[in-house]
């Protein structure tokens, strides 16, 4: 899927604008792909389906989120993420982005 409308990538260190907690995104839908039942349950601001939405593992907590690009902004402060799952996906942090871990087989 396309993601060359989002505005954050992954890897990139985002801060949430409502719910106050830092991430970093580990994958980007072009638009909407949850149900509409979880939009209607959790999304209460309703956000827009029609532009970007990211997975991102939430700083010093163990679950990830789906949040509209509408309700983050970039994370600037460079600091790293603490979260069980970030090893999985990630190597190291350089330049307030984090790199992808390579698979091997």
């Amino acid at each position: 899927m396309s993601t060359s409308r989002a505005r954050f990538q992954v890897g990139q260190l985002v801060y949430h604008k409502i719910f106050d907690y830092r991430g970093v995104v580990f994958d980007v839908d072009a638009t909407f792909q949850s149900s509409d039942e979880w939009y209607e349950t959790v999304a209460r601001s309703r956000p827009p389906k029609d532009e970007p939405w990211y997975h991102v593992l939430v700083h010093e907590a163990e679950h990830t989120t789906y949040v509209a690009e509408r309700n983050l902004k970039p994370d600037l402060t460079g600091k790293p993420i603490n979260n069980p799952a970030l090893d999985q996906l990630f190597d190291e942090l350089k330049d307030g982005i984090y790199r992808r871990r390579r698979l091997v087989n």
